[in-house]
């Protein structure tokens, strides 16, 4: 018998490390060649790390939300054969930006609540150390204080245990997932299988509710903190907000939906904001750009790649309709449509979700009268959909009914100035409000 080390791999290319958002397995599972070890995130696209070999895990090297250095060991396996360790440092974790020096041997706590906070200790030549309990082993069961989740609520899991449940014909709803935020994992799975659904309810009446609980900010949460933190902190923002009188547009949408062919998608208003702004930033290419300002560079882009704002059970994701400039309405709906599905699933590609040049956000119904976005940084400006709703309105001898939606965008205020940020959303609205201009060449 032999041990094995596996290291985590190149994930994407220029990535230099990546975050442990999950384990599928824990010390003292038997696994085989290209069963599901772990899963890891780079910006925004997770990655799933199989097995080359099979074997018995002995020891896990991180814990979930730590950040790991491609090429560091993260699972040692006991194999049949030699394995690939050929000393006992071999097997050592190395965390992402930290050096070991030499000249102290380091060894690894072996108390389970430990695991994946090494601490370095001056030590006695020793032999390999002896196999860790993973933290994840130590876990609370999930019938303890896990009950199905309320109507309506999401369940938070990765691409690998949802394709598991679908298998297992599991309803997620059902399953109480004891990782950060209700992550549920695939022990939960386990548990699930074992017990059945859990029907209990609490308890009626009143009564004073003083825990606390601690949520580590891990995977795409702490992305998008990182990344909302990174666009408030260096771009000055400016908004600008006007409201569109729709009324034509909406017609027009439920003209061609009726008569829509079979090769054609049915078509909301984001294909008619996506063509607005393809013609309105032929007119003001700046506003397709993307600014590094530490060197001062603003990059013009040509093409125009319109990500696509939106929020899904994991968090909020920004998939990108690229080179809009060359789609027709229902390509643009086409493209929106598998792109909003694949975010939904978890299967968007990294490709798929960055390169964008401008973006959309919107939150449909709930979208409020007026919204301050924040713009996704490098780009330099974001449009937000409001809520549409029927106003009366003045058509200069009376009140008439009329659908009526806010815009409210954000520009960067070192790149845009006031004036053409109003004449960018201006000649939006004007496109939208008669839309027949959306489909004339210039």
């Amino acid at each position: 018998m032999g041990e094995y080390v596996i290291k985590l791999p190149d994930v994407g290319e220029g990535v230099a490390e990546a975050e442990l958002v999950e384990w599928s397995v824990k010390v003292g599972d038997l696994v085989r060649e290209d069963t599901v070890l772990a899963a890891v995130m780079t910006d925004k696209a997770t990655v799933e790390v199989p097995s080359p070999v099979d074997g018995e895990i002995l020891w896990l090297g991180a814990e979930i939300g730590d950040t790991v250095a491609i090429g560091s060991p993260i699972v040692r396996l006991k194999v049949a054969g030699e394995g690939n360790v050929t000393t006992a440092t071999d097997a050592k974790p190395v965390a992402a930006g930290k050096i070991e020096e030499p000249a102290k041997a380091q060894v690894v706590k072996e108390d389970p609540a430990d695991v994946g906070r090494k601490e370095p200790t001056e030590a006695k030549p020793a032999p390999s150390p002896a196999p860790v309990a993973a933290k994840s082993a130590s876990r609370p069961s999930a019938s303890i204080g896990g009950t199905p989740r309320p109507e309506g609520e999401k369940p938070l899991a990765s691409p690998a245990v949802r394709l598991r449940a679908k298998e297992a014909g599991i309803d997620l709803r059902q399953v109480a997932g004891t990782g950060p935020a209700g992550l549920i994992r695939h022990e939960d799975i386990d548990e699930f299988l074992t017990r059945g659904p859990q029907t209990t309810r609490p308890a009626t009446g009143f009564s004073r509710n003083e825990s606390v609980e601690e949520i580590k900010v891990i995977g795409l949460r702490r992305k998008i903190a990182e990344k909302m933190k990174l666009a408030k902190s260096r771009i000055p923002h400016i908004t600008y907000v006007e409201e569109i009188d729709v009324t034509a547009l909406e017609d027009l949408r439920a003209a061609l939906n009726k008569e829509k062919r079979a090769d054609r998608p049915k078509l909301t208003l984001l294909p008619f904001l996506m063509r607005a702004m393809v013609k309105a930033i032929s007119e003001q290419p700046l506003l397709n750009s993307l600014f590094d300002d530490e060197a001062g560079i603003i990059h013009q882009h040509g093409g125009i790649h319109i990500g696509i704002a939106a929020q899904t059970a994991n968090g909020l994701v920004v998939p990108v309709v690229k080179h809009a400039e060359a789609r027709d309405l229902w390509d643009c709906g086409v493209e929106v449509n598998r792109l909003a599905e694949a975010a939904k699933t978890g299967t968007a590609t990294r490709d798929e979700l960055s390169g964008s040049t401008i973006t959309i956000t919107s939150l449909g119904a709930m979208g409020g009268i007026v919204t301050t976005p924040v713009i996704n940084h490098p780009e330099v400006a974001i449009i937000g959909v409001n809520k549409m709703m029927v106003r009366p309105m003045w058509d200069g001898t009376q009140f008439v009914p009329r659908k009526m939606m806010n815009l409210s965008s954000s520009f960067d205020h070192r790149i845009v100035d006031g004036w053409d940020a109003a004449v960018f959303v201006q000649r939006i609205k004007a496109l939208l409000e008669t839309p027949a201009l959306i489909f004339v060449d210039n």
